[in-house]
């Protein structure tokens, strides 16, 4: 029997429902056999566009990298996004600070956190990589590395706001 494959998800909320319903029965009557690693690399080949590329690849980093399992993300697709770890993993790894202040981006952090399952240095790792280059750089060469998740976010906090800070006097000096 010929199944047709799962269209290109580019990563509407509204079609997530009927991608991923598409892609369970296409994994039932085609590559059901196959190990569970090769079945969500089969589907993770439809899901393509600008802003699903960065969670593809932030999903196949850390199943590579042994912070999610090829189960968690299997368990995405059967559960039909129910699982609440892996919605949140995947929410917290689309933010970013940009030029938002730390103060709103860390509040962000925080209540992305919640539920993710990240503790410890995959939390602080993942916190580091969404941060303004320039404030992640003034942090890793500071004298003393934080070492709690907490002392990141004060640290970061602090650094933006004399940055801003900063920035404003030079602002004001130049107009002067």
């Amino acid at each position: 029997m010929k199944v047709a494959k799962p269209s290109i998800f580019s990563g509407e909320a509204g079609k997530v429902g009927g991608f991923i319903t598409v892609c369970k029965l296409y994994l039932r009557m085609k590559i059901r056999k196959a190990p569970l690693e090769e079945q969500i690399q089969s589907i993770l080949l439809y899901v393509q566009g600008w802003s699903v590329d960065v969670w593809k690849e932030n999903v196949l980093e850390d199943l590579e990298g042994g912070i999610l399992e090829y189960e968690t993300v299997g368990k995405f697709f059967v559960d039909r996004g129910g699982n609440e770890e892996v919605v949140k993993v995947v929410e917290l790894k689309r933010l970013e600070q940009r030029g938002r202040m730390m103060e709103e981006f860390v509040q962000e952090f925080r209540r992305a956190v919640k539920g993710s399952g990240y503790e410890e240095r995959p939390l602080i790792e993942e916190f580091k990589r969404e941060l303004n280059g320039m404030i992640r750089r003034k942090l890793i060469e500071a004298k003393r590395l934080p070492t709690s998740i907490e002392q990141w976010y004060e640290c970061a906090t602090n650094l933006d706001r004399h940055w801003r800070k900063s920035k404003r006097e030079e602002e004001r000096l130049r107009g002067q």
